[in-house]
């Protein structure tokens, strides 16, 4: 029989970002952050880089916008994934510059597909070591990663890949909303992120709110993500913008293509824009504040014309 710490259903995990992030992130440590292709913790990668906690490990299925602005600030020591871009229009770019300029600094990549790069949260989930398949012996993934072991199946002497598991110091996850014990509701695409809670060590939960318990037991099937998986939860209104939150605000389009223009033309012009909506925010709020709670208002009210969710 698992006997569960009593922390892990504590009546009350709320704290800061602040507070989360320099309790559970440390250097050296092995990170994943929520959310697929949106729905992506930004905020808390501002409050990483505010911080300035370095030598990190990301591990990932994908990497977006925090992962490169990481690396672009020197915070990152290897990466773990599948795919790297900012968006669909655009590359990367500082993560590509680590890899292959060494700007700031160089960074160690291991590379797999997306199916495996999944496989591997499952299999930290279930807290086995590996995941076997197929699919990587059509690639030549596994001739540059030597993670990756080939062996002859057991049960059918047929050849199966392996890919190691994954098992992150802390995860991220961003959700609509949470209750003070850290149930958290997802609604829209998920991603992998129910699988990330379970492999990780600390999961750290940013909410666009908190409800009551019995709000979250109306519609227990969208509670992805336990109580007793949870060792914080942060009130973040806004915390993946300029990427979306289904049902609560849209993506911010010309921000993040901004970003993108800027990291793609130089790396000063890069720093640039870190030292206008990182360093020179105290804050989320100063950063909301100066990209104009107007602007957010509006992404809101544009995910409300499209959106279905069912509260």
């Amino acid at each position: 029989m698992v006997h569960l710490k009593k922390s892990f259903f504590a009546e009350d995990k709320t704290m800061s970002l602040n507070e989360a992030i320099k309790k559970f992130v440390k250097s050296n440590c092995l990170i994943t952050f929520g959310g697929s292709n949106g729905r992506h913790p930004m905020a808390a990668v501002y409050e990483i880089a505010r911080q300035k906690i370095g030598e990190l490990k990301i591990i990932a299925e994908n990497c977006l916008t925090g992962e490169d602005l990481l690396t672009g600030l020197g915070l990152v020591e290897k990466i773990e994934t599948s795919w790297v871009g900012i968006s669909g229009i655009d590359m990367a770019h500082n993560i590509r510059r680590a890899i292959e300029q060494g700007i700031p600094r160089p960074i160690e990549f291991e590379d797999y597909s997306n199916f495996t790069g999944s496989l591997r949260f499952l299999a930290g989930a279930m807290g086995v070591s590996f995941m076997p398949t197929k699919s990587l012996l059509g690639s030549s993934i596994p001739k540059y990663n030597p993670r990756i072991k080939i062996i002859e199946d057991p049960y059918t002497d047929e050849l199966v890949a392996l890919v190691p598991s994954a098992n992150p110091d802390v995860a991220i996850l961003p959700v609509q909303r949470a209750d003070k014990r850290g149930n958290a509701q997802i609604f829209g695409h998920i991603g992998i992120d129910d699988l990330k809670a379970r492999a990780a060590e600390n999961v750290i939960i940013l909410c666009e709110e908190i409800v009551d318990t019995d709000e979250i037991r109306k519609i227990p099937n969208s509670t992805l993500i336990p109580e007793y998986l949870v060792k914080a939860v942060v009130k973040v209104p806004y915390c993946c913008h300029p990427w979306d939150m289904y049902g609560y605000y849209y993506y911010d389009l010309p921000f993040y293509r901004d970003y993108g223009a800027c990291v793609r033309r130089s790396y000063d012009e890069f720093l640039k824009w870190v030292n206008e909506y990182v360093y020179d925010c105290e804050d989320h709020f100063e950063y909301c504040e100066k990209v104009g709670w107007k602007r957010l208002f509006k992404l809101s009210e544009m995910a409300k014309k499209i959106s279905r969710i069912p509260v």
